[in-house]
């Protein structure tokens, strides 16, 4: 007799129950993909940052020892990128009164630039 009245109850979602979850679902993923790749791309802004500013502290230890050893303050390109350990590109290597003042690194996606008082970092097209 059970088995009877579970065959007669027809219980479940129909088509449109599921059409209307997809669409929920859709709206909801068109809302969040766009903010997502908003905190990804400041994400990254704060990662090459970082590494900029590392790169920075490199160029400024590499223009001290050679004001020390030779009395001319110089950071070559190549030797900051290997003391920073870094993979992108070091360029714009300014040095006044043995203190950098202007620098730019680029990763390849964002290129971040100081110029003795702030950075900005812009994204390459």
């Amino acid at each position: 007799m059970n088995i009877e009245r579970l065959k007669k109850s027809k219980k479940g979602f129909t088509l449109v129950d599921i059409i209307v979850v997809l669409v929920i679902i859709a709206i909801l993923a068109a809302i969040a993909i766009p903010a997502m790749t908003g905190w990804i791309d400041k994400a990254n802004q704060k990662a090459i940052l970082a590494e900029a500013r590392t790169v920075l502290m490199a160029a400024q230890t590499l223009a001290s020892e050679s004001y020390g050893v030779s009395g001319t303050a110089t950071a070559p390109a190549a030797e900051v990128s290997s003391l920073a350990a870094v993979s992108g590109t070091v360029s714009g290597i300014v040095i006044t009164s043995n203190k950098v003042t202007a620098i730019a690194y680029n990763d390849g996606s964002f290129t971040a630039t100081y110029n003795g008082s702030a950075w900005t970092v812009a994204k390459n097209s």
